[in-house]
């Protein structure tokens, strides 16, 4: 049987009334504890491992092993033909955790945008407008920012590096606050970074493709077609849109679009309404239950043989529990922990260390490092701040509940926490082989390490020293 971990969210069918205003209002807070939940403790693990990369890529003697390891080339080839290659060419380690491994992440995120924008916060135009503002600001700024120090030189090409929210670092830093953090800025915080995390993916689309492959990408719509079509038909088996997906994953992969961007649009065909409405599944439970009587109850103490329609009758059940859950809950419910936990820990081992030894401390101040810092640390927080003030004084949204503009403040500093997403369109940026592109990618990345390690730290502690000893105590809340 199935995990109905969080069916009580899932969207009704059109046999069901409409959820009240305070259904609705429940769904979104429930959306997002499971998303604080989940990201914070994944954020955690996140910064454990960020630090052991950097540890070991500057041990002598062994660094050299870790470097070269992820130079390895990887193969899932039957005859000639090898799934992870692009262009012919098989992939290295590397390559397949940036481009295969990180579109299962997008795909993920896919999911977590769809759920919102359908129950979350996203579903309320009211409650989403400020984090929107705010993280279009928090996009905006550290561009302009980049630019102004970018400007005419060769590493230009990088300006949407600084654009990104980490949501499971800059969650995992507020989880160290533990209950003194107010819900409402949480879920601000977190909807900030759903956000940012669309204008990523709209960046990568857009200015991260190459010389396009049109028959491919032809064949890969089609397919998506496909998939639409299940969602419209009710098709609740995973494995139809993973199969399908992993074929529009390897076409996208040569056809010159980015391949997560395959992740996120086999995401959105991912059916969000069971086949099952949840009161016809709480019917159907009801109605099996009443056909065991007391004599049941004595005889199954006794023995555990089943009669016929006593499996029958659980074997409905069972199959009514794997119809009241969408394939979007199950897959999001199902991928959180492998996502969590060993993608994005992986992609960050991999990416984070940084050989330091021979790196002048002055290159830290110059060039691409300083610009990135900049870009994450004042630009983030006078991007999210600022735009969050305009749109609180002219009255287009109110401020999140029990918060004051110190705490808005603070959060602002955690939007600089650029990291996992930074650097992946670091490596989209810089991906090249030359000695000059080599120490710019090195340079990117040493600037989004220290400026989300400046983010994180400095957000921690104003947030430590604005946020009231109690959450739930309005009056230390107030400005």
């Amino acid at each position: 049987m199935k995990n109905t971990t969080y069916s009580t969210f899932s969207v009704n069918n059109q046999s069901q009334p409409e959820p009240s205003g305070e259904q609705k209002h429940r769904n979104v807070f429930y959306t997002a504890r499971l998303s604080l939940k989940r990201h914070a403790s994944g954020g955690n693990v996140l910064i454990a491992v960020t630090v052991l990369a950097l540890i070991i890529a500057n041990i002598p003697g062994i660094n050299q092993y870790y470097f070269n390891f992820w130079e390895q080339k990887i193969a899932l080839q039957i005859g000639h033909f090898n799934l992870f290659s692009h262009s012919g060419h098989p992939m290295s380690m590397l390559d397949f955790i940036n481009d295969a491994l990180m579109a299962i992440f997008f795909f993920s995120i896919g999911l977590e945008i769809k759920r919102e924008i359908l129950v979350g916060e996203l579903s309320s135009f009211k409650q989403a407008l400020l984090p929107i503002i705010a993280a279009i600001g928090g996009m905006v700024m550290p561009v302009m920012i980049y630019m102004i120090f970018a400007h005419g030189t060769p590493y230009s090409g990088g300006a949407a590096i600084p654009m990104a929210t980490d949501i499971a670092f800059s969650l995992g830093v507020l989880s160290m606050l533990g209950k003194r953090v107010p819900l409402s800025l949480k879920i601000f915080l977190t909807t900030l970074a759903v956000v940012d995390d669309i204008g990523g993916i709209i960046v990568i689309a857009l200015f991260y493709s190459t010389h396009i492959e049109g028959m491919l990408l032809l064949v890969a719509f089609l397919l998506l077609g496909v998939l639409l079509l299940g969602s419209v038909l009710r098709i609740q088996n995973n494995w139809f849109y993973l199969g399908i997906g992993a074929v529009v994953w390897f076409l996208f992969l040569n056809s010159g679009i980015h391949p997560t961007i395959a992740g996120v649009l086999v995401a959105f065909c991912v059916p969000a309404k069971p086949v099952f409405a949840p009161n016809n599944y709480i019917k159907t439970i009801r109605a099996n239950i009443r056909r065991f009587n007391a004599e049941d109850d004595k005889l199954l103490n006794r023995r555990s043989i089943l009669s016929k329609d006593q499996m029958n009758w659980l074997k409905q059940i069972e199959s009514a529990s794997d119809k009241v859950i969408s394939p979007l809950q199950e897959l999001e419910d199902s991928l959180h922990s492998t996502v969590n936990y060993i993608i994005l820990p992986l992609f960050a081992f991999a990416n984070a260390g940084i050989f330091l030894l021979d790196t002048p401390a002055s290159s830290i101040f110059e060039g691409i490092s300083i610009a990135i810092i900049i870009a994450l640390v004042i630009g983030k927080l006078f991007g999210i701040f600022i735009f969050s003030w305009l749109t609180v004084k002219l009255k287009l949204a109110p401020m999140p509940e029990g918060t004051n503009w110190k705490m808005m403040f603070s959060i602002a500093m955690l939007g600089g926490i650029g990291f996992t997403v930074s650097l992946f369109i670091a490596n989209l940026s810089f991906g090249g082989n030359t000695p000059e592109i080599t120490s710019m990618l090195s340079h990117a990345k040493l600037g989004i390490v220290i400026g989300s390690l400046l983010a994180g730290l400095i957000g921690w502690i104003l947030l430590h020293r604005t946020l009231p000893a109690d959450a739930n105590n309005p009056e230390e809340q107030e400005s």
